[in-house]
């Protein structure tokens, strides 16, 4: 869908006919072929994206929460764990934030906190993305601002593209 590296994916090969001749066996006639039987395969298996997700670890004092919940409600960001520190007036909240909505991140809290905020973005997991890339929805529109990124044609290729037409 998007020339992208895919993970968690198996191919099941059940029979395969080469060519009988040695010379005709090479990589030349095996590799295009799977390329594009395996494309085939991944469009009609219902694929879905997967996205980097940090683990935020931000201090900050007690008074400054309220800013850091509402900056990460607008950045997708998910508060997983909230502890005073003990002997001081300072809380540690622990949130996920999808790696694509970190940019920006610490100015808008520093902005929403007026610099009270301290945080630390570490890569935790890959969770799956929402939608279906083939729909409108937010994976839809992940699919075309890659394309057009990358300067493939507009649309998810269709089967009719992995046939060999003879």
């Amino acid at each position: 869908m998007t020339e992208e590296n895919m993970r968690g994916c198996r191919f099941n090969i059940h029979d395969v006919a080469l060519h009988a001749d040695a010379i005709h066996r090479g990589g030349g006639q095996i590799i295009p072929t799977a390329r594009r039987v395996f494309y085939a395969c991944v469009l009609t298996a219902s694929p879905r994206f997967q996205e980097p997700i940090f683990l935020v670890e931000i201090q900050c004092p007690e008074d400054a929460v309220g800013g850091i919940y509402s900056c990460l409600a607008t950045r997708r960001g998910i508060v997983i764990g909230e502890e005073p520190i003990n002997g001081t007036p300072l809380v540690n909240l622990k949130a996920h934030l999808p790696v694509a909505e970190s940019f920006g991140f610490t100015q808008a809290l520093r902005a929403a906190t007026s610099g009270r905020a301290f945080p630390q973005c570490v890569f935790d997991h890959w969770e799956l993305f929402e939608g279906n890339p083939f729909e409108e929805s937010q994976a839809g529109r992940l699919v075309q601002n890659v394309r057009k990124r990358k300067g493939l044609k507009e649309g998810i290729p269709a089967l009719d593209n992995f046939v060999d037409k003879l």
